[in-house]
C-alpha cells in the first residue's frame, strides 16, 4: 500500500449483567474482573463496576479489526459464563438502575467522580470510539472541524440505546442525552487553528478544570496518546460487523477529508446549528431519521444521506480496503439497528413481569457474542 495507512483502532464498552436477573451484577463481578484483567490484556476496567472496555491494536483492515474484537468479545462471554455474568454492547443497560451502580476504585475514577457528583454516578452508558491515524497530526483540528456534519450519520448506523431503567424511551440513542450531562461533551467549540485548542487546552488545565485533554469528552477530538483522531459519538455497537462497518465509513472520511481540503472548508454557524439538529434526529429515529442538507434546503431521508456520503469515499474505500464494510453500513440503514431489535425482542417477549426487557438482554448478549438466536 503506497501513502498513509490509515491504520485505526476500535474501544468497545459493555455492560455486565447477572445471568440470573439481567440487572446489576452481584458478587461474580469481582472475580469477572479479576479474570478478564488475567485472560485478557486488552480489556480494562471503566468508571463503572458493571463495565468493561476492550481495544483492538492498530489494524489495517477490516478483516483484521473483525477477527481482533471477535476475538475479545468470544473471551469476555466465556470468562461471564463462569461467573454468572452476560457481557453485552449496547448504549444504554435496558433494566438496570443507574443509582444501583457501584463506582470502580481508581484515581481518575475517583478524580471524575469527585469532580461531576451525581452526574458521574448516572453515566450509566457504554460508546464505542474509533481511533484513525491521520498522514498530519498538526492537522487534526482542522479535520476535527471538517467532519463534524457526518456525526449524524455515523450515530445513526449506531444507535442501541432505546431502554433506559426499564422504559421504552421512545428514542433510538437515549445514551447521547444521558453523556449529554457531563461537562465538556457534545460538538467540538470552532477552534480557528491547532494554536488555538492548544491555547484552550492551557487555560483550562492552568485553571484546574482540566488535568489534560483526555477530559474532554467531545464528540470528535485530537487523541493526545497516539497521533489519531477519536470518533466517540457512536453508541456501543452490539454486532461485531456492524462496529467495523461504522468504523471503516469513518476511516474512509479521514481520508477523504485529508484528500479533499476543500471538503466542507467553510462551515458557518448555519451549518453548526443544522448538525445539531441532525444530531437530534439521528438521536431520535437512527436510520429512520430524515437529515436536513443544508445545500438542498430540504430534509432527505436516511437511505439517500448514506447513499450521498459513500458516494463522496467510493475512492478512499477503494484505496482502503474497505467496499465490502462499507456495504454493511448500508445493511444497517435497510435492515435497522440494534435498537430495532431491541424493540422488536421486547414486542417479542410481552410486556408482563420484566420478561420483555429480560429477552432484551438475553438477545443483546448472544449477539455481541456472535451467537445466532
Amino acid at each position: 500500500m503506497t501513502g498513509p495507512a490509515y491504520r485505526f483502532g476500535i474501544e468497545e464498552e459493555f455492560f455486565l449483567a447477572d445471568a440470573a436477573t439481567r440487572g446489576t451484577p452481584g458478587q461474580g463481578v469481582q472475580g469477572f474482573h479479576a479474570a478478564a484483567k488475567a485472560l485478557l490484556p486488552a480489556a480494562e476496567r471503566e468508571l463503572l463496576q458493571s463495565q468493561i472496555e476492550i481495544a483492538t491494536p492498530p489494524a489495517t483492515t477490516p478483516a483484521e479489526a473483525c477477527s481482533g474484537l471477535s476475538a475479545l468479545r468470544r473471551g469476555l462471554a466465556e470468562i461471564g459464563r463462569a461467573h454468572g455474568i452476560l457481557v453485552f454492547g449496547a448504549g444504554t443497560h435496558p433494566g438496570a438502575a443507574w443509582d444501583a451502580q457501584s463506582p470502580t476504585d481508581g484515581a481518575r475514577y475517583d478524580g471524575i467522580l469527585d469532580a461531576v457528583r451525581m452526574i458521574g454516578r448516572r453515566t450509566l452508558v457504554s460508546g464505542m470510539h474509533v481511533h484513525v491515524e491521520v498522514a498530519r497530526p498538526d492537522d487534526r483540528v482542522d479535520l476535527m472541524n471538517r467532519l463534524l456534519p457526518f456525526l449524524p450519520a455515523l450515530l445513526a448506523l449506531s444507535v442501541s440505546s432505546p431502554f433506559w431503567e426499564g422504559r421504552d424511551t421512545g428514542l433510538a440513542g437515549y445514551r447521547l442525552s444521558v453523556f449529554g450531562e457531563m461537562p465538556r461533551t457534545g460538538l467540538p467549540d470552532p477552534f480557528a487553528s491547532t494554536a488555538e485548542f492548544e491555547r484552550f487546552v492551557s487555560v483550562m488545565k492552568a485553571a484546574g478544570a482540566i488535568e489534560d485533554a483526555s477530559f474532554l469528552w467531545w464528540h470528535l477530538r485530537p487523541s493526545i496518546r497516539y497521533p489519531t483522531l477519536e470518533l466517540r459519538i457512536a453508541d456501543s455497537c452490539t454486532r461485531v460487523e456492524d462496529a467495523v462497518a461504522i468504523a471503516s465509513l469513518y476511516r474512509c472520511l479521514v481520508r477523504a477529508a485529508e484528500r479533499r481540503p476543500d471538503l466542507n472548508a467553510a462551515l458557518d454557524g448555519v451549518a453548526r446549528a443544522v448538525i445539531r439538529e441532525n444530531l437530534w434526529r439521528a438521536q431520535r429515529d437512527g436510520v429512520r431519521a430524515a437529515l436536513i442538507d443544508p445545500g438542498a434546503g430540504r430534509a432527505v431521508p436516511f437511505g439517500e444521506a448514506i447513499e450521498e456520503i459513500l458516494s463522496l469515499v467510493a475512492e478512499d474505500a477503494a484505496a482502503l480496503g474497505c467496499e465490502d464494510a462499507l456495504d454493511d453500513a448500508r445493511r444497517i440503514a435497510r435492515d435497522g439497528t440494534s435498537a430495532d431489535r431491541q424493540r422488536a425482542a421486547y414486542a417479542a417477549a410481552g410486556r408482563s413481569d420484566g420478561s420483555g426487557i429480560a429477552a432484551v438482554v438475553d438477545a443483546l448478549a448472544r449477539e455481541t457474542e456472535g451467537r445466532a438466536a
